[in-house]
Parts: structure tokens; C-alpha cells; sequence
């Protein structure tokens, strides 16, 4: 008995000692601030001690400790470090999620907008194709491009056509050009309504204000009334800052690029109300002679908290930007006078002047106001509207003159001085394209249960068009004899009011109804749509299924080819819907799969209802049919991440639009056109069976070096037969055919693409990432043939050098450096074929032979575009 006792007695002091010197747990989950998503390799440390942890890939940490209470201080490259203080109850504390915030963000968003409206795909348990990009990446990787290089490093996509000019890059997801790739910018659509284009000119100043990029690939997590064939952009802008504070900055690149910037944050007062504004400049000569461009961007953002329930944000921002532009060329011409040259331009007086422009002001403002209605239910709304002016540069008549290869507008312009009647035999015009677009979107979110919510909104907008031509300079001219055949209510017309080509008179400044030409007339396309969701999920299991129902309307009114009487068109009404569903099981921690099916029934855009851009309805026009399929499977674990999907997407009853730029002496049908002539090749009934493989990983081997890299393989291609109509740059038809294109390649995009990056820490505050792509699969951008042309494969590889250097009173402040050298090693390729209208051709293009030249097995009397040889940006950046 007293062994026992003395036992019992030894056992209780040692579970008391091995109690008092034993380590208790504290444990969390590190994410993103602005996508709630999680951050692996950040670094957890008990402060003043060497207790410490790296999250994994789940975000999660745990770290053994004596200590009962103190702080924990959690730090991760890119983002700015965090200090929360603990204390121990028992043994284990978990400190949930801790937030962190980029430390680059142009306006940092700390009072986010939109929260119910803006789809992330962090908004929804059941996983999908998805990539996110951060504001720090955004704003490392883009210097002087579109934001659409940011996406280069993503599976599935691919962009081109940057030589062009600024803004005239064009991206493709899966093999799906921009109007059947869904843009949103803060949950509200932005593709065109007419024709679902996206011209990232208009958009130049979202490099400087996105907080972050989530690309979507394929059927998305979008509620609203979209069909995204592609995929789903999502773009989330600055808001309000809570804080007070400020940058500015200044950038400069290769040919003779500069950029300055600055923002100030106001910070909220005590009675909630704070503003945040940026300012932006900038200017270059272009990659290509005679590609000039400048333009601004102003961001205005006021936000009101008066309480915890209600947020309301209201935001106003635009890019005006004027910027000259480059047409293709046959590949034999650019290696005769170089990949920089470029026909549209001239000098007039020994001044500098260009053929071929855009210019566009595009203002957008939005009120947003977020209602936390309970702990378990909300509501979200936004209304907004934009208001765009602007259009494309070119010429009208056929006396252009040419000097050794460029526009001769000094003899143009004595030519038209020598005119006996006075009228111009060749001037500039602009193509106007404006509108005015207002838009409300609503979204309730409820949760019946913790396992199960429910969403429901609608989504209303009207969108009125305006579209004409107008005269820039009459070169000499009295005026401009408009003598068209259509021009019914004013023929023979002589105008001699010009306009000029500018941002920012284009706003209130343009051509009144008698002074307009080739075409007038507007468009009103109404749209109304309903929504919903309802997701069920747990820690193994989550099923989800989404829901929408909409009604597009539309009708035309024509003053230049009709009388007053006959000028409204029958008004068109399309019903179409979408629906799709996902289901997602977790394996366990490390392994997950998932599947989500979807179908829509999308409706025709404007362009394609309306026969030959008049008021006669097309009768062979009907919804498009989308059936879309998606397996997914992702392993997580502390070092290593990666994503593995298969899709395949089937698409019916659709029609294309391709334009091309003819030669002299091009024919189409019979009809022989002029150097510089567009034509227009619309494809109707053509069906797209696109499938395809993708993988992203990320792994972290040590602390300071990060790995990422991505695969795409795809098989995309037509079937069956299609219908081709085409047009000339009036409008007029040309020609028209019906062809077997079964089996037939896409082009436009590569369908196998490869990629790796790294990012390494040399040290503190001071990276070096290198990011390596390889393109495959590549064809011709043209109009569905059966036998497309591939373009030769072809490898990029971009590097950057980062520091920031902190200073001020306890390093508040800092001064960021960034230096970008994209494709280091000059590599020279082709980045896309376009048709060409040349006699000996077959479908626009021109296959191998053994008589012609060739560049890499491509004949070199196909149109193209090379791609950018070597350029860099170089950017300094003072936080304060």
C-alpha cells in the first residue's frame, strides 16, 4: 500500500513537471486579403524567441511553444508583415485566419466592394478551372504592355498581336477569341453587346488600378446571365483605402516610353467617409515604326461606412488615349524592310502622320453599396454606366500615293489642291463607335444552414449605340463628295466639317447628322436577367447547381439608308438561358476531384441579326448551343501544389466574324479591290468542338525560392460545313460560298503551350523571377477552313529584377525598383497568320511549294504579324 501511495504520489509530480515544461500549440491559416485564398511558405514566428513555423500549402501552420501568451508575427514575400497577439487557454490555441495585404497595391483595397457581386472563385466550395494573379504580380510582370500579359503565364491562353500598337493585343482562353470570353471588371460586363468584343485600348489604365486578375477557364463561377464559352476574366479594381497614405512613381522602356503616376488615400474619418485618387500619364513612340500612343488614366474612389452593416463605395475612372496602329504585312515584305516596319504612315510638311489610329474615352463609374443584413444573410448591388467616344483612323478615297513604300501626303495633298471640282480624291476619317451603357445588378446571399446557401439576383442593362463615320483632314480638299448609292436622304452630299482624333474633345465634340457619311445610324440593345445558386458543402463533400434565365432585345435605327419612315427595324427578342452544376469530394487533407456540366443557349449578338448592317432581319440566325464538360483533381501538400484539368466544350449554331487588309489588285468574287481595303468574312452555322488537358503547379523547395509552371494540351476543332459571307469595308458583299471545314483546325491560339517560372529571394527585399513559355499547335487566325497552315513553334523567355529599400521614420516608407527584360534571348516568330486576299491562294492563305520563299517552312507571301523582339521597362516607386 504505501509502494502504491509513493507511486502515485512520484507519478503526480512528474505529470505535473512534464505539464509545466511541456509545449502547447497554437495553430491557424494564413490567406490572402483580397482573395481569401491560401498563402503556402509564409513564415510564422513567436516574437523574441525562435519558435517558429512555414505554412503549407492549405495556408495552415502550428507551432510548439512554453510560452502563455505573446505575439506572433507572420511575414510572406509580396505582402506586408502582420503582428497578432495570443494567449493560451489550455493547451492549443487556434487563432483562425489571418489576413494579409499586398504590400505593392497601387491603392491598396482594405474596404472591398461589390463583395456579393464580384464572382471569385473563393465565392463558391465546388472547385474549378481557375487562376489567380495578384496586384504585385500585375503590376511586376506589364510595364509598358496591355494588362492581358499578366494572364501570359496561365494554361490555355494565349495572347498576340502586341506589335500592332498599344492596346491592340488580343487574348484567347481555350481556343476562344474575346467575344466568347467573358471580361468582367468588378462584376459587371463588359464585353461590347453588339458583337462581345473587348478592345483592351479602352481599358489602359487597369494595369494601374487592378487589385487582382482570377481567370476562369471554361464554365466559371459567374451567377450572373452570361454564356463565357472560354471562360471568365474577372478584374477587381482599387477601392477606398482605410488608411491615409500615398505613392509615386515613374517609369521609362524602350522606345522612348515614359509613364508617371501618383495616388493619394484621404483614409476614413470617424464618421466614415474616405477618398482615394490616382492620376496617370504616359507616352511612347511604339515597338513598330509609326506606332505612336499617349493617353491618361484618373481613378476617383469615395467610400462611406456609417456603420457595420452598410458599405457603399462609389468609384469613377477612364483611360483616354489616342494611339497609331500597324496592319500585317506579307512576311516577305517584313524581311525585306524589317519586323518594325510598317506602311500606314507619312510626313506631310517634314511632320510626322499617320493613316491608321484609334482613339477612345471610354468613363465608367459604378455605386456600390453592400448590406450586411444578418450574420447569415446579405445583399449587394451596383449600378453603373459608361459612356465611350472615340472610334478608328483610316482614309476614304482612292488617291493614295505612295514614295518608297510610305504614304506620300505631300503629293496627296498637292494632288487634291489641283482638283478642278475641289472635292478630296483622298482624306482622313474617323469610324465612330460610341455608346452609352447603364447597368444595375443585385445579388441576396442567405445561408439556411452552415452545410447549405442560397443566392438569387438580377442582372438589367440598356445599351444604346451610335455609329458613323466623320472627316479628320481633308488634306487640301474643299470638301468630301459623298455620291453612295445607300446615301438616301442626302445624296451627293459635300462635307467639308472635319473633326479631330482626340480623347478628349470626343466626348462632346463630333459630326452632327448632315455631316456624317458611308453609314449612320443606332442600336438598342435591352437585356434583362435572373439568377440563382444553391451550394451544399461540408469538410468532405460539396454540390452546387446555378441557374439563369434572360431576355435580350433588340432593334435598329438607320437614317442613311432609309427614309424617315422606314428608319426603325422590327424590334427582336431572344430568350436564352444557362444552367450548370459541379460536384467536389475531398479525398482527404492532400487530394481532391471534382466535376462540374454545363449548357447554355446563348443568344445571337446584334451584328448577326441584322442582315448586311441594315434593317432586314437575318432569318437563319438562332441561339447558340454550348454543352460544356470539366474534371478536375488537385493535390496539396507543404511544399508542393498542383491542379490537373479536362474539359471539352461543344459549340453549335454559331457565327464568326474575320477581317482581313487586301493588296492591290486583291479579287474577291469579281470584284478587284484597292491596297488597304478591309474585308469582312462572316461564318454562319459553324459548330467548335474544343477539348484539351490542363495542368498548374506551385512548389516551394525552401523558403526563398518558389517554383510555378503550367501545361495546356488542346484538340480543338470545326465540323461540318459552314456559309460564308463576304464583305468589303463599306459593308457591300463581295462573294459568298458554302464550304466543308470538318475536322479543320482553330487557329488563333496555341493549342499546346508549356511553361516554368522561378522566383528566388537573393536577399531581404531583394528577387529575381524568370519566367520560360513554349508554343505549339499553333494555326492561322482565319476563317474556318479545312485545311488550316501551322506556324512554326517558338520559345519566350522573360526575366526581372526586384528591391525595395524601406526608409523614413521607422521604415514607413520604402522606394520599389523593378526591372523587366522580356524575351531576353530575341527570339524571332511569328505570332499569328491572318488571310490574304492575293491571287494563287487557297482559302487566304498560301501553302509551302518549291518555287516560292519560305521562313520556317511558311510561305513569305502570307500575311502576319512577328511577335515583340527583346524590350524592357524600368520603374521606380516611392510608398509613403
Amino acid at each position: 500500500m504505501k509502494i502504491f501511495k509513493k507511486l502515485t504520489i512520484f507519478g503526480f509530480f512528474l505529470f505535473a513537471t512534464l505539464t509545466a515544461f511541456s509545449q502547447a500549440k497554437i495553430t491557424g491559416v494564413v490567406v490572402d486579403q483580397e482573395f481569401n485564398e491560401p498563402l503556402p511558405g509564409a513564415n510564422v514566428l513567436i516574437k523574441g524567441t525562435k519558435d517558429g513555423s512555414t505554412t503549407g500549402f492549405d495556408g495552415k501552420f502550428s507551432i510548439s511553444t512554453s510560452l502563455t501568451s505573446g505575439e506572433i508575427v507572420i511575414s510572406y514575400l509580396g505582402y506586408k508583415t502582420k503582428t497578432i497577439s495570443f494567449t493560451m487557454k489550455g493547451n492549443s490555441i487556434n487563432v483562425g485566419n489571418i489576413s494579409l495585404s499586398s504590400d505593392e497595391n497601387q491603392l491598396e483595397t482594405v474596404v472591398l466592394i461589390g463583395t456579393g457581386i464580384i464572382d471569385l472563385a473563393k465565392d463558391r466550395k465546388t472547385p474549378i478551372a481557375v487562376s489567380t494573379i495578384k496586384a504585385i504580380e500585375i503590376q511586376e510582370k506589364v510595364g509598358t504592355s496591355d494588362i492581358t500579359q499578366a494572364m501570359v503565364n496561365t494554361p490555355s491562353v494565349y495572347v498576340a498581336d502586341q506589335s500592332r500598337g498599344y492596346g491592340d493585343s488580343n487574348i484567347r482562353v481555350r481556343g476562344f477569341a474575346q467575344d466568347n470570353t467573358a471580361v468582367l471588371i468588378n462584376g459587371q460586363p463588359v464585353n461590347g453587346m453588339e458583337d462581345g468584343l473587348v478592345y483592351w485600348s479602352n481599358w489602359s489604365g487597369l494595369t494601374d488600378i487592378a487589385n487582382g486578375i482570377q481567370i476562369q477557364r471554361g464554365l466559371g463561377s459567374s451567377k450572373l446571365a452570361i454564356s463565357s464559352v472560354g471562360g471568365t476574366i474577372n478584374i477587381v479594381t482599387k477601392a477606398t483605402d482605410k488608411k491615409e497614405g500615398g505613392f509615386a512613381s515613374l517609369g521609362v522602356a524602350n522606345n522612348s516610353y515614359f509613364k508617371t503616376l501618383a495616388g493619394y488615400n484621404t483614409g476614413l474619418n470617424e464618421k466614415g467617409w474616405g477618398m482615394s485618387i490616382m492620376m496617370s500619364h504616359w507616352q511612347g513612340e511604339g515597338y513598330t515604326i509609326g506606332t505612336q500612343g499617349r493617353g491618361q488614366n484618373y481613378f476617383i474612389s469615395v467610400g462611406y461606412k456609417p456603420s457595420d452593416k452598410h458599405n457603399f463605395n462609389f468609384l469613377l475612372t477612364g483611360a483616354p488615349q489616342y494611339h497609331n496602329q500597324s496592319y500585317s504585312q506579307s512576311i516577305s515584305t517584313f524581311l525585306e524592310k524589317g519586323r518594325k516596319y510598317n506602311s500606314n504612315w507619312g510626313t506631310l510638311d517634314g511632320k510626322f502622320k499617320s493613316e491608321v489610329g484609334n482613339y477612345y474615352h471610354k468613363p465608367v463609374a459604378n455605386l456600390n453599396w453592400d448590406y450586411t443584413i444578418s450574420e447569415n444573410s446579405s445583399l449587394s448591388t451596383v449600378l453603373y454606366a459608361s459612356w465611350g467616344r472615340g472610334g478608328s483612323v483610316g482614309s476614304v478615297g482612292g488617291g493614295r500615293v505612295r514614295t518608297n513604300g510610305q504614304i506620300d501626303f505631300d503629293q496627296i495633298y498637292a494632288n487634291n489642291l489641283a482638283s478642278t471640282t475641289g472635292a478630296s480624291t483622298y482624306a482622313l476619317r474617323n469610324s465612330v463607335n460610341s455608346h452609352e451603357w447603364y447597368g444595375l445588378i443585385t445579388n441576396f446571399e442567405t445561408k439556411f444552414t452552415d452545410e447549405l446557401t442560397f443566392n438569387a439576383g438580377f442582372d438589367l442593362r440598356t445599351y444604346k449605340g451610335t455609329h458613323f463615320r466623320q472627316l479628320t483632314d481633308l488634306l487640301g480638299a474643299d470638301y468630301y463628295l459623298d455620291n453612295d448609292v445607300l446615301n438616301v436622304n442626302n445624296p451627293n452630299n459635300q462635307i467639308s466639317a472635319t473633326y479631330n482624333s482626340d480623347p478628349w474633345s470626343a466626348l462632346f465634340n463630333y459630326a452632327d447628322e448632315g455631316e456624317r457619311y458611308a453609314w449612320d445610324y443606332d442600336e438598342r440593345i435591352t437585356y434583362g436577367g435572373a439568377f440563382s445558386q444553391i451550394e451544399y458543402s461540408n469538410d468532405k463533400f460539396s454540390v452546387f447547381f446555378q441557374g439563369a434565365l434572360s431576355n435580350q432585345s433588340h432593334v435598329r435605327w438607320d437614317r442613311y439608308q432609309y427614309l424617315p419612315a422606314d428608319e426603325k427595324s422590327k424590334s427582336v427578342n431572344n430568350i436564352g438561358y444557362n444552367a450548370k452544376g459541379g460536384v467536389a469530394y475531398n479525398i482527404n487533407e492532400n487530394h481532391a476531384v471534382y466535376s462540374n456540366a454545363g449548357y447554355y443557349s446563348r443568344q445571337p449578338y446584334h451584328d448577326n441579326i441584322y442582315l448586311n448592317f441594315g434593317n432586314d432581319v437575318n432569318p437563319l440566325t438562332k441561339n447558340e448551343k454550348i454543352l460544356g464538360l470539366e474534371l478536375g483533381y488537385s493535390f496539396n501538400s507543404s511544399y508542393f501544389s498542383a491542379n490537373l484539368n479536362a474539359y471539352r466544350t461543344s459549340w453549335k449554331d454559331r457565327v464568326t466574324t474575320t477581317s482581313s487588309v487586301a493588296e492591290a489588285g486583291d479579287v474577291v468574287g469579281t470584284t478587284v479591290l484597292n491596297e488597304g481595303d478591309i474585308v469582312y468574312a462572316t461564318n454562319q452555322g459553324v459548330e467548335q468542338l474544343h477539348s484539351g488537358v490542363e495542368l498548374d503547379f506551385v512548389a516551394r523547395p525552401i523558403q526563398k525560392l518558389s517554383l510555378k509552371g503550367f501545361a495546356s494540351v488542346g484538340d480543338w476543332k470545326y465540323q461540318d460545313d459552314v456559309v460564308t459571307t463576304y464583305r468589303n469595308q463599306d459593308r457591300v458583299i463581295l462573294d459568298q460560298e458554302k464550304k466543308d471545314v470538318d475536322g479543320g483546325e482553330v487557329g488563333g491560339a496555341a493549342q499546346t503551350s508549356w511553361g516554368l517560372g522561378l522566383k528566388y529571394e537573393i536577399f531581404t527585399r531583394f528577387n529575381i523571377d524568370v519566367d520560360w513559355r513554349n508554343y505549339t499547335k499553333l494555326y492561322a487566325d482565319v476563317s474556318p477552313i479545312k485545311e488550316n497552315l501551322e506556324l512554326p513553334k517558338y520559345d519566350l523567355v522573360d526575366a526581372g529584377l526586384s528591391y525595395k529599400m524601406l526608409v523614413g521614420k521607422d521604415d514607413k516608407n520604402s522606394v520599389a525598383f523593378r526591372l523587366n527584360v522580356n524575351n531576353v534571348f530575341q527570339e524571332i516568330y511569328l505570332a499569328s497568320i491572318v488571310a490574304s486576299r492575293s491571287s494563287g491562294n487557297v482559302d487566304g492563305l498560301f501553302q509551302a511549294n518549291d518555287t516560292d520563299a519560305s521562313f520556317n517552312g511558311i510561305n513569305v507571301k502570307n500575311s502576319a504579324y512577328f511577335g515583340l523582339g527583346r524590350t524592357w521597362n524600368f520603374s521606380i516607386r516611392y510608398n509613403f
